[in-house]
């Protein structure tokens, strides 16, 4: 005990019996635990923080049967990969870390909305796909969805190796940006792509296979192509014969005419015919998003469907007045979609197929043969050569005239 020098008498209670301390503090040694210039200061902002001291991630709460609480401890495989999860944007590579593995840490990063967060989700997308590919997006649908494709552009981009890609409906038109994103080598591997409805011309064709043309890289591993109710003539056909692995073409609904001429032109420089009956593979209904994806995708769509429109009652109220309800109706209905889908229903569906180089061929590729075969046992075998070698012989020339043009050269160095 410390006792300083101004204090008086100083008295202790011990066994009961009380006695002075400080009578004989100048003869008995004094034992200091301190210093005189000690002193002390309750540093409480130095204290852990509330969030730290509550943190309950680490364990799990449940209730036995009489009704009492009780946690336990998760185990540090969980703890880890909750670590990882959170932090997934700062993790350099994932190549060679088990699949297993992979999945469950997707899904907890997931949980944490590191996919939907502007800030953190390309560089976590790019973390997975990298390191897994396809298992990450195998298939990818965005049918009539251009504003998330705007808003979502760059996390889009980096899901490398699909296999099938649908943005029939978007109105992406011939300069958008994804377009670029198609055409490299990240999406090599696509098998199935549908640009229906995008008002996509004979330009925009040009751009999409200028890298399979003259570099030799992009789609050149494409077999279904889906071209439908775009503005494009015979001259974009032409580009299309750049894609040798192509088995099956929809055409419906675009500027181009069905005569013998152009029959013969898929038949000479592709090996296609027409089909009698519409493929099935171009009616959508196999075309989905497939992947470990695709709960984010689902994520997207609803974030974007939050964003608050724009309110268009006073203009509404405003034609109301002036008598014009059913010219609002009729907007109404197509800014909604149901005009498009009345139009598709009425286009007459131009589906072409690659024969078997073997001979054999599918029940429509053998009605399209044996109708060839009648006609020429008509006497019609000279009239249709003539009239086929004088139509595709343009094309041709067109072709092989458009293969290194400066319009080619200039899309290049775009690239």
């Amino acid at each position: 005990m410390y006792v300083s020098e101004g204090c008086g008498a100083v008295y202790v209670r011990e066994k009961g019996e009380l006695r002075c301390v400080s009578a004989d503090r100048n003869h008995a040694p004094q034992h200091r635990l301190f210093t005189r210039d000690f002193s002390f200061q309750l540093c409480i902002d130095t204290l852990p923080s509330a969030s730290h001291t509550k943190r309950r991630d680490h364990f799990i709460f449940t209730y036995n049967k009489e009704g009492s609480l009780r946690y336990t401890v998760k185990s540090l495989f969980d703890i880890s990969l909750q670590f990882i999860a959170d932090h997934i944007e700062h993790v350099d590579s994932l190549v060679g870390f088990p699949e297993q593995m992979a999945d469950k840490l997707f899904s907890a990063a997931e949980e944490r909305h590191k996919f939907t967060e502007p800030h953190t989700a390309p560089r976590a997308l790019q973390v997975f796909c990298e390191a897994y590919g396809e298992l990450v997006l195998r298939s990818l649908c965005l049918r009539n969805r251009n504003l998330l494709i705007s808003e979502r552009l760059e996390e889009i981009r980096q899901f490398q190796n699909l296999e099938s890609l649908d943005l029939y409906g978007c109105r992406l038109g011939d300069n958008h940006e994804v377009f670029k994103y198609i055409t490299s080598e990240a999406l090599a591997s696509l098998v199935k792509l549908f640009i229906g409805a995008n008002c996509l011309s004979d330009a925009g064709l040009q751009r999409l296979t200028a890298p399979v043309r003259v570099m030799k890289k992009g789609l050149e591993n494409l077999q279904l192509l889906e071209l439908s109710e775009n503005p494009i003539t015979e001259k974009g056909l032409g580009y299309l014969t750049c894609f040798k692995t192509l088995q099956k073409l929809d055409i419906s609904g675009t500027n181009v005419t069905v005569n013998v001429s152009l029959k013969g032109f898929f038949r000479k420089n592709m090996r296609m015919v027409l089909s009698e009956t519409p493929l099935k593979e171009f009616g959508h209904s196999d075309c989905k998003t497939e992947g470990w994806a695709e709960q984010v995708i689902n994520q997207w769509e609803i974030t974007a469907s939050e964003v608050p429109k724009k309110d268009c009652k006073p203009r509404t109220n405003a034609l109301r007045f002036y008598g014009r309800e059913k010219f609002v109706r009729e907007t109404l209905n197509s800014c909604s979609g149901t005009s498009d889908t009345t139009k598709k229903d009425k286009v007459v569906p131009i589906h072409f197929h690659k024969v078997d180089l073997c001979g054999t061929s599918s029940t429509a590729e053998h009605n399209t043969l044996s109708s060839t075969v009648v006609a020429v046992q008509k006497g019609k075998k000279r009239r249709l050569s003539t009239e086929e070698d004088q139509s595709s012989a343009p094309l041709s020339k067109r072709q092989s005239l458009s293969a290194l043009s400066a319009e080619d050269l200039d899309l290049l160095n775009s690239y």
